[in-house]
């Protein structure tokens, strides 16, 4: 039992001497901040290329690029504890809800009703929803996607 505590220690010394060590080697580098450092970073040609995380074919459109997001919700909808109804042919499971740019949402109906959802925000939306897996280009293509 004294070894294995023993061998315990030895190594967390071990690794506090080489954060030690790390810390060091970092405190003796020039801070980026230096005037000297900011300027050799900085291009002087206003065609330099911009440095990106990601370049542009894996970036992903943000909210202002689409016109909104859509997702199927198969089981029935409750709201503020009410089961929600198509109001035109009482359907209540198997929605496409639309979260659209100005932050509306609107559910959809197998029978292709459409009402818009007071009940339901952006925020909801966003809680509720995966990652977006597909970008469609119309409505059309993307109900397709979703079974609808």
């Amino acid at each position: 039992m004294f070894r294995r505590r023993a061998r315990a220690d030895r190594a967390f010394r071990e690794a506090q001497r080489a954060g030690q060590a790390m810390l060091a080697m970092y405190a003796q580098q020039p801070r980026p901040t230096d005037p000297g450092l900011v300027a050799a970073a900085v291009p002087a040609t206003p065609d330099a290329v911009e440095f990106d995380f990601l370049p542009p074919d894996f970036r992903a459109p943000s909210r202002k690029d689409v016109e909104g997001f859509m997702m199927r919700w198969d089981s029935p909808l409750v709201i503020d504890g009410e089961v929600r109804q198509c109001p035109a042919c009482g359907a209540y499971r198997n929605w496409i809800i639309f979260n659209l740019r100005d932050d509306s949402v609107w559910l959809r109906c197998r029978a292709d009703h459409e009402t818009k959802e007071t009940g339901l925000d952006t925020a909801w939306y966003n809680r509720n929803s995966g990652p977006a897996d597909r970008w469609h280009p119309t409505l059309e293509d993307g109900l397709r996607h979703l079974g609808h």
